[in-house]
């Protein structure tokens, strides 16, 4: 893949805070029960895990700062849903990289059947 194809510097820093809220366990855990369980309140989803709800908040806060999940409040509770937009936006980073280490095996594989 040429220079020209590469993912660029601005594109990485967008995928930073992305790649670094889906690399903590209970953040990837609380993505995964958005995902199957629907809409839900911290209180639900804090039955799910072994830390506290106020963690539960941060760790929801994060997902929320990467674009990967968003709130809404209901009477006095916070509703939290799944954004999906932003997880495709981590298969293409990710497919894109792929891609380019397939065009860079094929150049080293060339090289050395010469």
């Amino acid at each position: 893949m040429s220079r020209a194809n590469a993912i660029s510097p601005a594109r990485l820093k967008d995928a930073v805070p992305l790649f670094a809220a889906l690399g903590d366990a209970t953040r990837l855990g609380l993505l995964v029960s958005l995902c199957s369980g629907g809409p839900l309140t911290v209180t639900r989803l804090s039955g799910q895990f072994e830390v506290s709800r106020q963690a539960i908040t941060k760790h929801l806060e994060v997902l929320s700062e990467a674009g990967l999940v968003k709130s809404s409040r209901q009477g006095r509770e916070r509703i939290w849903t799944f954004e999906p937009k932003r997880l495709e936006d981590a298969h293409q980073y990710l497919e894109r990289l792929s891609k380019e280490w397939d065009v860079s095996l094929g150049r080293l594989k060339a090289f050395v059947e010469t």
